[in-house]
């Protein structure tokens, strides 16, 4: 991995990111690919404070590579050249910031060397960044020691928690005001931080809750969209419970494969928010309506008040 600078040091310059700026940035895409993967965001922070120097780094600014991901066989994209362990090797080359997080998620979900991670809490932030080193994540002796640090330097493991945008915004004198902010932003908005995983006939297909879906274009029907992703209108209708004869609007989720029973994050609830639907939130969170309806003992078309509490697994 990438040899690193404190933060603080490369935030003498103006022009440089601070770390509290960084984790402000990114805390969010953490926070999400928690919910969906099961990695701490208070691993995934450290590791892009700590890889990246805090965004700063020659490799993130001309790569977008914040987690010093090195090419390996099976990468297709493109690839910039740096000198790390040995001179000039290969690391990935992302469009956006959201692509290298996205990437290190997956790159950590999908390598069988990481797989013994997957049993510790996402609370565990000390056993994830000592199983970090051991599965030879990075090279250094002390980077299990140097993650911990960032984390409890920073308070990142109050992220790791229920509530951990509140939490995290208490511990760091944040005003009432940026307070509610962060409660409103805890209950996890999966299209919050939507990120293309590919492109298929014109349309980017986007995954919550280990689902496909694409956003609707103006003009489009259920018909041409089933056509497209090979999949009958009555099954495509069927995957987003939209009634026989409706068709999406432009912006609409269109799930393109069949929605879960439950959320399969760490979250439980979601607090409703002002126009919060059943419907529109087991769109938001790719869990099928029926399903959302019977886990709170509801009908499917009841209404929902500003601030209440919906169970989402």
């Amino acid at each position: 991995m990438l040899a690193v600078l404190p933060c603080t040091l490369l935030a003498q310059e103006q022009t440089q990111t601070t770390r509290e700026e960084y984790i402000d940035m990114y805390k969010g895409i953490a926070i999400a690919h928690m919910e969906r993967y099961g990695i701490p965001a208070s691993i995934t922070l450290a590791q892009g404070i700590l890889e990246s120097s805090c965004g700063n780094s020659y490799l993130s600014r001309v790569s977008n590579n914040h987690f010093g991901i090195k090419c390996k066989r099976d990468w297709k994209g493109e690839t910039v050249f740096h000198d790390d362990d040995a001179k000039g090797e290969c690391f990935r080359k992302y469009d956006t910031v959201e692509e290298s997080y996205l990437d290190h998620a997956e790159f950590l979900d999908k390598q069988p060397r990481y797989d013994s991670l997957f049993v510790y809490s996402s609370t565990d932030y000390k056993s994830w960044a000592r199983g970090l080193k051991a599965a030879g994540y990075a090279t250094a002796p002390d980077y299990a020691d140097r993650l911990i640090r960032i984390i409890e330097e920073n308070k990142l493991y109050l992220l790791d928690r229920e509530d951990g945008n509140k939490l995290y915004a208490e511990a760091h004198g944040a005003t009432s005001e940026e307070i509610e902010t962060a409660v409103a932003a805890d209950g996890i908005d999966p299209d919050s931080y939507r990120v293309t995983i590919n492109a298929h006939r014109g349309y980017n297909v986007y995954r919550t809750n280990n689902v496909c879906y694409i956003i609707a274009k103006e003009g489009d029907r259920y018909e041409h969209l089933a056509s497209l992703f090979m999949v009958s209108p009555k099954n495509l209708r069927r995957f987003n419970d939209v009634a026989k004869d409706a068709q999406p609007k432009k912006g609409d989720i269109v799930f393109i494969e069949r929605k879960r029973k439950r959320w399969e994050g760490n979250s439980l609830l979601h607090t409703v928010r002002q126009n919060e639907t059943l419907y529109s939130l087991s769109q938001s969170y790719g869990i099928r309506l029926k399903s959302l309806a019977k886990l709170n003992g509801v009908r499917t078309d009841c209404k929902l008040n500003n601030g209440q509490s919906i169970k989402i697994r």
